[in-house]
């Protein structure tokens, strides 16, 4: 297998530089771009931690249209101590599938560049969990991977059926791209599937036959997700339209039933239902157990259980989510060099133990509190407020007008729909905001700021200890 580099990488810019670091004490400075690594030129984030690893590090740097050779040396266990600005130096390799469920596609005109950007990266698969069909995996990239220990990796499977993949890719290379993902497991790299389910495609008999497939042929992925297509009001695709009661509860039936065969077969559920199935059919959500320790938390299977069990006190750490949508390719905010920075996750706020942070002058902490949430949030944060027994706490929420469809989850709600929401609510009360629906600049998709909504908010970190402990601020 051939490692050759196809394209030339673009230099990355050092955006910040810690004070007191091993960059910071041989001179390097943001602004800097570092055009090699002990001569080589770093495609990725990956091979930018992997080379500066190292206790002495070379770097050539351009800084005012000047080369400088800048020799840095670290202590030991000392990290090099700079942000870069973004994860992919070179060209983010793009996606050519043609899928009618892809969101991008679902998209208005007029919102950040980035936003249009369909990857189809095993860097950012690795690096954010974004998911790639494999369609332009290659031999190098297999062993890349392989060399480099990149997973786990994140496949969107959607069909096992050669014909029935192709179709929902629009892509003559669907159904065979499959032969990588036997290849990633051979070597033993984890792999955590996907399905996306579109009513009348892959749904039923045919969903039935994918899960039939994984047994067979991937009995070795770590799990497989089972998601319901979303869509927007902006969708063009006339086949694409939302489940029906029914579609959704046979959807869940499928995988229950599979679930118990998987767990004789193999010792473990493998296969799970996304939480939006659970609200379309009005079904309860199954126990925590059943979770099998919520491996797929970021993909929206658990996050009802999670939050309960972090709101109630009955779980130590919180479990979080990943920054807002597309934030693996808008590459507007400085990527740390710290590992943390591959999980994509995005930090918390404030440091008063709340996880909130103020925006503006503030109300009184016992003020009257309104949640602001998506309204598939709304389903599973009112029960869990209703319980309190208070009634200074109620839950705002935010329908989204901008996406419209069944785009419901937090992380899609806009400013103008919150200030929307926010217009209709009395001056001096206290309003939470979840951290999901922002870049770290406090911007929403549509461009707002936080601070052009029409009352004061606080952030608050997603996820049920924060919420917890914002409201027993003001109890």
């Amino acid at each position: 297998m051939s490692s050759t580099r196809s394209a030339v990488p673009a230099a990355p810019v050092i955006v910040s530089v810690t004070p007191g670091s091993a960059a910071a004490r041989a001179g390097l400075q943001p602004g800097d771009e570092v055009v090699r690594v002990d001569g080589l030129a770093p495609r990725d984030v990956i091979e930018w931690r992997l080379s500066t690893d190292e206790a002495d590090v070379e770097l050539d740097v351009v800084r005012g249209g000047i080369e400088l050779t800048i020799q840095v040396a670290k202590r030991a266990g000392e990290t090099l101590g700079v942000e870069v600005q973004s994860a992919v130096f070179d060209r983010v390799r793009t996606c050519d599938n043609h899928c009618e469920f892809c969101f991008i596609y679902q998209l208005p005109k007029g919102m950040r560049r980035s936003l249009y950007l369909k990857d189809d990266d095993y860097r950012l698969s690795f690096l954010y969990g974004n998911f790639t069909t494999l369609t332009r995996f290659t031999e190098a990239d297999l062993e890349r991977v392989v060399t480099e220990g990149l997973s786990p990796l994140h496949v969107s499977i959607h069909a096992i059926d050669h014909d029935v993949r192709n179709r929902m890719l629009k892509n003559p290379r669907g159904g065979m791209s499959l032969r990588w993902l036997r290849a990633l497991l051979d070597h033993g790299i984890e792999v955590r599937g996907q399905v996306v389910v579109c009513p009348g495609v892959n749904d039923g008999d045919v969903l039935d036959a994918t899960l039939a497939g994984v047994l067979d042929r991937f009995p070795d992925l770590a799990s497989v997700a089972v998601v319901p297509l979303g869509l927007s009001q902006f969708n063009t695709e006339p086949a694409m339209r939302l489940h029906t009661r029914a579609e959704a509860e046979r959807v869940v039936d499928v995988i229950g039933s599979w679930q118990e065969i998987f767990l004789d077969v193999l010792g473990r559920r493998m296969v799970f239902a996304a939480d939006e199935y659970y609200l379309m059919t009005r079904r309860p959500f199954p126990p925590a157990d059943a979770y099998e320790g919520f491996p797929m938390h970021e993909d929206g299977i658990g996050m009802a259980r999670t939050f309960e069990l972090e709101f109630e006190g009955r779980a130590q750490d919180a479990t979080g989510v990943r920054s807002g949508f597309f934030a693996a390719v808008d590459t507007s905010a400085p990527l740390p060099a710290n590992p943390a920075a591959y999980t994509g996750l995005r930090s918390r706020h404030g440091g008063d133990g709340t996880g909130a942070t103020a925006v503006a002058l503030l109300p009184r902490r016992t003020a009257p509190v309104g949640i602001l949430t998506g309204e598939m949030g709304a389903h599973v944060i009112g029960p869990l407020v209703e319980r309190l027994g208070r009634d200074d706490v109620r839950v705002l929420p935010v329908e989204n007008h901008f996406f419209g469809g069944n785009t419901g989850v937090t992380g899609l709600i806009t400013g103008d729909d919150v200030a929307r929401v926010l217009a209709g609510q009395p001056a001096g009360h206290r309003y939470l905001l979840p951290d999901v629906c922002l870049s770290d600049d406090g911007r929403f998709l549509d461009g707002m700021l936080v601070a052009d909504l029409p009352h004061p908010v606080e952030i608050v970190a997603t996820d049920g200890i924060a919420l917890r402990r914002a409201l027993e601020a003001a109890a």
